[in-house]
């Protein structure tokens, strides 16, 4: 199966579960805004426990109706893609963390990918 071989950027957002952009969830508008800017994927995870800037514990063990658990937002694309998405990112965060690390990727790809360059080792 032919495969995609290169160097990517893991951008990583870490936010509340109950963050909003007005009156959307943060996550849900993160993700449909990386979706118009024609990214290829994104995965939200949900954290079972947490805590951020203001030391505030979060868990899924305390029985409450809000328990804003800690998400990861991870998306995986080129530098470029990143840095002209940033600024509208930025935008939508009131708080959080944003990582980036490069990262070595190998993506399997399926003959009628477009999207897919392909690189034999």
């Amino acid at each position: 199966m032919p495969k995609f071989i290169g160097k990517k950027v893991l951008m990583r957002i870490f936010i509340g579960e109950n963050d909003k952009y007005g009156r959307k969830l943060l996550y849900e508008a993160l993700v449909d805004y990386l979706i118009k800017e024609g990214f290829a994927g994104a995965t939200v995870l949900r954290g079972i426990a947490g805590f951020g800037a203001h030391s505030q514990y979060h868990t899924d063990k305390i029985l409450r109706l809000s328990s804003d658990l800690p998400l990861i937002i991870e998306v995986v694309a080129s530098q470029e893609k990143l840095d002209k998405a940033m600024p509208k990112i930025d935008e939508m965060m009131d708080g959080g963390l944003i990582t980036m690390e490069e990262v070595n990727v190998v993506r399997y790809c399926n003959k009628d990918d477009k999207q897919c360059v392909l690189n034999e080792p």
